[in-house]
């Protein structure tokens, strides 16, 4: 009996304790199925909402302005003054790419971001002010093998691992939404490049401004010293000089030969800079400091020729810190053997280049026998290095790209073809404007780009599936614009195309160092590069950075005299590669002139400038 008692008394209290712990397990059970700490959970459901994220931006870029409703006929006339009225409202404050007129597409990122969607803003890694002193070892095949790029971003958005995918979006819309108003680039950049610009990422992370040896290497001043030899962290400072053109081909050029040099590429930008284009290094600044030594004063730096006249034979090992190189073609001294093995020897071991120039110098890299090899391997395809390293370098700030972007939706995204003209017109040799524009027509009619008139018929009112074709033209004067669109609109075309033109502003004369200015001609310049064809006048700066950011061979016109239109009226460029204008003609011994395009079969004389060598590709 005392045994059943016991085996009662258990079991009661088996039951009862049975009846309070069950009911515990279950709700355990179900709140570990539905809780949001756990990993596995956590991260399936986040990137389920980060694809349809993903979707929703694709989505909202390509929706971007389409309800814009193209003008009519009777409105093109008032799109002169278009760019000039937007302009305005752009400030001239040092925003570095934070534009104040927030897109559709930009509240979309935002977001995004604020509501926790991997691949967006949050993934951006801090950046570390002060890293360790020199670049940490890094292997290209390192580089090459990474798989970020095509991770959180897609392949076509970073042009096919050109760009780094490591931005804030938001912050430079133009990186991210570039792709969707121009058509795939032919042109694939080569796998070393791709290495070669995240090494130098890596590199500018560790040396860039506001690192320990950024502060350690400007404290030196001016003094000579052997140490710069040693210097893990080297540095070229590149001047701006002369027009928007010009300083965005030099601009490449030096950051070409700071990636081949292993120096950090940092930019003295004057206010009329400010604004302009977006940082093209993640996690740093192209900007100089403007506590740099020789911010205002970098004149009185010692020069390379000065130094090379008088102190290469006796420096012995004692170098200064900081040395000037002018390659400005206005300069006496700009064929100072730059091109040089011995030269290039003597200036590696300087800690700090001051570079100011005019010119695309970068055929000259491909002269010097010590960076041809690494040069090859970088740029099969030698005629694309413009057009690589442009459209790596030159991302319009959110203020720039809001005045392409709504010019672009509102007069060139529903035609079916969009045609380029530059013109430019040197005061030394003013043609009649009739003349170039009787040029203009000669060119395009013969090229098939434009339709010719019908001096029969009036126009008519358009038809339904008509070819609409939109003439961009960008000019310093209005002429070229209205005497265009008249001839189109008062006359019928022989092919039934309706022709529009549009010019977006019209300075009359160059200000090369107002910023307004400057944003104007970005703006242009990018608009011509979104054309599907382009023409495009001689010696002309602006021209060639629009030719070769749209990997486009442009039709260069011929130089006009009096009234007489030349024969033939334009002819196509052999490459999309910018001329440089004045090339060295020496060789490296000092001997007399050589004749360079036969020692180097990728260098040819430029079309519009006989002495002067563009690149070309053989293959």
């Amino acid at each position: 009996m005392e045994r059943k008692g016991l085996g009662f008394v258990g079991f009661r209290t088996l039951l009862i304790v049975g009846s309070i712990v069950f009911p515990m397990l279950v709700t355990f059970t179900l709140l570990r199925q539905n809780s949001i700490f756990d990993i596995g959970e956590g991260f399936s459901k986040i990137n389920v909402m980060g694809g349809r994220a993903k979707n929703a931006v694709t989505d909202g870029l390509k929706g971007g302005a389409k309800n814009v409703t193209a003008p009519t006929r009777g409105e093109v006339h008032n799109e002169t003054h278009v760019l000039e009225k937007e302009a305005q409202n752009v400030s001239a404050e040092d925003k570095r790419g934070a534009g104040q007129n927030i897109t559709g597409s930009e509240v979309v990122l935002k977001e995004n971001a604020r509501v926790g969607i991997p691949g967006i803003l949050e993934d951006t890694p801090q950046r570390n002010t002060t890293p360790d002193v020199g670049p940490k070892n890094y292997s290209y095949a390192d580089v090459e093998n990474d798989p970020s790029p095509s991770t959180s971003i897609g392949n076509v958005e970073l042009l096919d691992g050109l760009l780094a995918s490591t931005f804030d979006k938001g912050s430079c819309l133009s990186r991210y939404q570039s792709y969707l108003y121009r058509k795939p680039s032919p042109y694939k950049p080569s796998p070393y490049l791709k290495s070669k610009l995240r090494h130098y990422e890596h590199l500018h992370r560790n040396c860039g401004p506001h690192t320990k040896s950024y502060h350690r290497t400007m404290g030196t001043g001016n003094r000579s010293s052997k140490k710069n030899v040693a210097s893990k962290c080297k540095y070229l400072v590149w001047i701006a000089s002369n027009g928007l053109g010009n300083r965005m081909l030099t601009l490449s050029s030096a950051f070409l030969y700071a990636m081949l040099t292993d120096r950090i590429l940092l930019v003295r930008f004057g206010t009329d800079m400010v604004g302009l284009f977006c940082e093209p290094f993640p996690d740093s600044s192209w900007l100089l400091p403007k506590n740099f030594p020789y911010w205002k004063n970098w004149k009185n730096v010692e020069t390379y020729e000065n130094f090379r006249k008088n102190d290469i034979n006796t420096y012995k090992g004692f170098l200064p810190s900081f040395l000037l190189v002018n390659l400005q073609h206005s300069h006496d001294g700009h064929e100072n053997f730059f091109q040089c093995d011995n030269s290039q020897d003597l200036l590696q071991k300087v800690a700090v280049l001051i570079l100011t120039s005019d010119q695309y110098f970068a055929p000259s890299l491909f002269m010097i026998p010590s960076l041809k090899q690494e040069l090859s391997k970088m740029f099969p395809e030698k005629d694309t290095i413009f057009h690589h390293l442009g459209r790596y370098l030159f991302h319009p700030s959110n203020d720039a790209w809001g005045l392409i972007s709504r010019y672009y939706e509102a007069h060139l995204a529903k035609v079916n073809q969009k045609i380029g003209l530059q013109i430019r017109v040197y005061n030394t040799h003013r043609t009649p404007h009739q003349t170039v524009l009787g040029e203009i027509l000669a060119c395009t009619h013969k090229h098939k780009l434009l339709p010719e008139l019908d001096m029969q018929k009036s126009v008519i009112s358009p038809l339904k599936n008509q070819t609409l074709k939109a003439v961009l033209v960008a000019s310093l004067f209005s002429e070229y614009g209205e005497g265009l669109r008249t001839l189109y609109m008062k006359k019928h075309t022989v092919t039934g195309e309706i022709i529009k033109v549009y010019q977006p502003s019209h300075e009359e004369r160059q200000r090369s160092n107002d910023n307004m200015h400057n944003i104007k001609a970005l703006t242009e310049i990018y608009l011509l590069s979104l054309c599907d064809a382009l023409i495009t006048s001689q010696k002309s700066t602006f021209g060639y950075v629009a030719q070769s950011l749209g990997g486009l061979k442009p039709w260069i016109l011929q130089k006009a005299y009096g009234e007489t239109i030349p024969d033939p009226p334009c002819q196509r460029l052999m490459s999309m590669e910018p001329c440089f204008h004045y090339p060295p003609k020496h060789d490296c011994m000092g001997n007399g002139i050589v004749n360079i395009t036969l020692l180097f079969p990728h260098i040819r004389n430029c079309e519009d400038v006989n002495s002067g060598f563009k690149l070309v590709n053989l293959s």
